[in-house]
């Protein structure tokens, strides 16, 4: 079982590695402008306020995930569904990952200065164009707080699932995955499509909320040997 559990470990260790590698390409590729502007010009996005973006995916979108966040919450003491499948330490695991990965990409939201797409002097705004990393410490004119992006970690958050369900129920951890993975593509191209954010902020957020889990994973396994070990002690 150790053996197994150590295999599953070093290629999640090599798909972690994988995914960096291929989002540090897409940073050199400068592709994020070219794509922006296949949606939006210097008049604007033309899809900025198109109901199913705006409406639907967006504040529709938003609305299911925290009503999502908030049954998985409340399943941590009332199990249901899928949700009886797992212990309560991992019922505990899947809501707290989850609530973590949402507060984290928040969080480096508020203290980044770069602005969306349609605040770019190239798309009729007033901010001029630098890169996302430098918004840490330059401010680039505009209104600021666009990376990265808070509406895709309304799907990629969920990944958390995969790591609460891979040890109970394989087969569905899988699935939650690649759901999880599919809602924050599709909320990321949606904002991509207004003019929200660029997809290098898609993408940096589904690493990130897939970091946070990985280490909310860890944490949480860590924590249960150590009380077994201490109840080991007792006995």
């Amino acid at each position: 079982m150790h053996d197994t559990h150590a295999a599953r470990d070093t290629r999640l260790a090599w798909a972690t590695a994988a995914l960096l590698t291929v989002l540090l390409a897409w940073e050199l590729s400068g592709l994020d402008m070219a794509l922006a502007r296949l949606s939006g010009g210097a008049a604007g996005f033309v899809l900025r306020d198109h109901w199913l973006l705006a409406n639907l995916l967006h504040e529709g979108g938003r609305r299911l995930s925290w009503a999502a966040a908030l049954l998985l919450c409340l399943g941590v003491w009332w199990p249901m569904g899928w949700l009886r499948q797992l212990p309560l330490a991992q019922r505990l695991q899947l809501a707290a990952g989850t609530l973590a990965a949402v507060a984290a990409v928040a969080m480096l939201k508020s203290i980044n200065a770069t602005s969306c797409p349609w605040d770019l002097a190239d798309f009729g705004g007033l901010a001029r164009y630098i890169p996302h990393w430098v918004g840490f410490r330059l401010h680039d004119g505009g209104v600021g707080h666009c990376f990265p992006a808070g509406h895709a970690s309304a799907g990629f958050a969920f990944v958390n699932g995969y790591f609460a369900f891979r040890r109970h129920a394989p087969a569905l951890a899988r699935r939650w995955l690649l759901l999880s993975l599919a809602a924050g593509l599709v909320f990321g191209l949606g904002q991509q499509l207004r003019g929200a954010h660029f997809m290098s902020h898609t993408l940096w957020t589904g690493a990130l909320c897939w970091l946070v889990a990985w280490m909310v994973d860890l944490a949480w396994m860590r924590a249960g040997a150590r009380r077994i070990g201490m109840l080991a002690k007792h006995h």
